[in-house]
């Protein structure tokens, strides 16, 4: 059963185009990687992007630490879901059987974001899904790169609602962006190796998001 079936059997997927996520194909320069165009369908797009969360500033937040309104909250569901999970299994050649997730949502940039990295050795797929309704700077624009060297790029992404990218992480992973300063909402989802990890990922995210709240407190109106 294809996960797109799965999805329509479970009545899982009412965000996520699975079909479109199946019929694209898998790449493999600069590593294995996957760009998908309208994984939201256009009808609903200016829907989800409507209903992104507030975030407290910069940096990744995890969804329980924000006020999710129930229609982004299923998205989130599919994202994690069991269908959406066999199609990344099916794309990948990976049996993601039992391994956690990790979800978190980013809403602004700061001038120091996007540099260079390959994601962590706890990571085993890294998916991003992208809400923004146009993107027009030069900044900002995901790079997967053939070296440590932001130059280096073999794909630019511009960061754009319903474009949702996932790839292996493996040592030459590398990725990044030149700088922005910012909006740009994204919803990164990885799977990970095991439960501890996630656990640890989940109480890093969450503090940093308490900090930000106090900081923001604490900042003269204006």
């Amino acid at each position: 059963m294809t996960a797109a079936a799965l999805a329509a059997k479970t009545r899982e997927a009412a965000w996520l185009d699975l079909t479109v996520f199946e019929a694209a194909h898998l790449q493999y320069d600069p590593f294995d990687h996957v760009v998908v165009e309208n994984v939201i369908d256009p009808q609903q797009r200016d829907a989800i992007v409507a209903a992104f969360p507030d975030v407290p500033g910069p940096g990744s937040h995890m969804p329980a630490s924000l006020k999710i309104c129930a229609s982004f909250a299923a998205l989130l569901r599919e994202l994690e879901g069991d269908a959406f999970r066999a199609a990344v299994e099916g794309k990948f050649a990976v049996d993601l059987a039992d391994r956690p997730t990790v979800t978190t949502i980013r809403g602004e940039l700061r001038a120091q974001d996007g540099a260079v990295h390959t994601d962590s050795r706890s990571k085993l797929v890294t998916v991003l899904l992208y809400l923004n309704r146009e993107w027009n700077a030069p900044g900002g624009r995901l790079r997967l790169l053939r070296s440590p060297d932001l130059a280096d790029s073999a794909v630019e992404i511009a960061p754009e609602a319903g474009t949702l990218v996932a790839f292996r992480r493996s040592d030459r992973s590398w990725h990044g962006h030149a700088p922005f300063i910012g909006p740009r909402r994204a919803v990164q989802m990885s799977y990970v190796r095991d439960r501890a990890t996630a656990l640890r990922e989940e109480r890093r995210h969450r503090l940093a998001t308490s900090l930000k709240r106090a900081m923001h407190r604490l900042l003269p109106p204006g």
